[in-house]
């Protein structure tokens, strides 16, 4: 598999690296004591770990349900549990310093990986919150590092209102918490413009999915 993407011209790493998480960390909030914090370019050297995880790691086709009939998921998955060994050290560090970061007010540590490849602007996915576990019930937070080709990630209350959405390039860091996931939908809309791959890494707590 191979990957075609315009590169960042921020990069300046030689190798993937996180820069400082608090330095240009922006926090918007939103409804029913929902939020969400940008950080733009938290990690240099983005394309490179882009590269990497395209073409080690072990991509899934999924299919679901849908309308009485099985249809493909539109974007390859992987996963990474507590015990997995993950497929790149960045992502480790990632792991811990968003948790030094925010375990005050998550009360708890990220412990998993979700991975999403978008391959081009036709890969998606549909509104949704991440409502398994004890996210149904409890606040929590979902972090997701974007690499790749900028892609747009939508939001809106649940149950309909207002949307707003923030673009999302290589490197860039935006983090859901609060009651976002009980109270407002998030999605990854399809788009006819020529895109390029985009990875999609989302830390979640355990118990959270």
């Amino acid at each position: 598999m191979s990957a075609q993407f315009q590169g960042s011209l921020f990069d300046t790493a030689d190798e993937p690296t996180l820069v400082p998480l608090a330095d240009g960390l922006v926090r918007h909030d939103l409804t029913h004591g929902a939020w969400v914090d940008v950080r733009p370019r938290w990690v240099d050297g983005a394309d490179d770990l882009f590269a990497h995880l395209h073409d080690h790691v072990s991509w899934r086709a999924d299919e679901r349900e849908m309308y009485e009939r099985v249809v493909a998921v539109p974007r390859l998955l992987a996963w990474f549990g507590e015990r997995s060994a993950w497929p790149h050290p960045v992502l480790d560090e990632a792991r811990e310093r968003l948790g030094d970061h925010y375990e005050s007010e998550l009360g708890g540590r990220f412990a998993t990986a979700g991975l999403c490849l978008y391959r081009d602007g036709q890969d998606s996915v549909a509104w949704h919150g991440d409502r398994i576990g004890r996210s149904r019930t409890h606040d929590t937070m979902v972090a997701i590092v974007s690499l790749g080709s900028p892609r747009r990630l939508a939001l809106r209350p649940r149950g309909g209102g207002e949307s707003l959405s923030f673009t999302l390039g290589s490197g860039d860091l935006l983090v859901m918490g609060g009651s976002c996931q009980r109270t407002w939908e998030h999605a990854i809309p399809k788009t006819a413009k020529p895109v390029g791959p985009r990875i999609s890494v989302q830390l979640r707590p355990r118990g959270v999915g």
